[in-house]
């Protein structure tokens, strides 16, 4: 979004955007013509990895330069402990704390674009070679919760790190940000977020420090 690239531009998903590192599978077939804006919404809300490959290798400079971007963005905010090497996170060379991450979501969150794309519930778009339109889902199921107000939100899985979310939430009627890294199960990370909700809202302690 920083580099101000027109989000109904059209970009087409080739060979470039396979994964080849952890052979991962995607529904959005090579030859697949999407605009900008729906290739963002696939990777932020439904963490579609060639989504992300393709926003990153139609930057400008191409992936060398994207990649140089992501770490000097961090950098400027402060993420002193993170390591970008792709906009995918597929590489288990990328690495962060959850200090670092609060903070990319603190800074996250000041991009309209971001916080409506990573909290849509779902999306329709055409793929290529198949008739019908191809339904993708929210992977913080959360969003669809109407007890919860969600301003930004991101899942992200891989051997290495487990299964993570990152995500702002009004909870006890104050903005929040929530970071949990390593989950072991499918749905740990949501039974855990809604775990901490209850908690904060059932502590006065946390009331009066908040």
């Amino acid at each position: 979004l920083d580099a101000h690239q027109p989000m109904d531009e059209l970009l087409t998903i080739s060979e470039a955007e396979l994964d080849t590192l952890k052979g991962t599978s995607s529904r959005l077939r090579v030859g697949t013509t999407l605009s900008r804006r729906e290739l963002l919404e696939l990777a932020l809300m439904a963490s579609e990895n060639r989504a992300a490959a393709a926003l990153g290798n139609n930057y400008p400079g191409g992936f060398t330069a994207f990649v140089a971007a992501m770490n000097a963005k961090a950098a400027a905010l402060g993420m002193t402990r993170s390591r970008f090497v792709d906009g995918t996170g597929l590489n288990s060379n990328n690495v962060a704390t959850a200090e670092d991450l609060a903070k990319m979501v603190k800074a996250a969150y000041q991009y309209p674009e971001i916080r409506q794309a990573s909290t849509t519930t779902g999306l329709d778009v055409p793929v290529h070679g198949v008739r019908r339109m191809v339904e993708f889902r929210n992977t913080n199921v959360l969003v669809r919760n109407s007890d919860w107000t969600i301003g930004l939100s991101k899942t992200g899985y891989i051997n290495e790190s487990g299964r993570c979310l990152v995500m702002q939430a009004q909870i006890a009627e104050q903005p929040l940000i929530i970071v949990l890294l390593d989950s072991w199960g499918k749905y740990t990370r949501i039974g855990d977020a809604q775990r901490i909700r209850k908690w904060i809202e059932s502590s006065n302690d946390f009331r009066k420090v908040g």
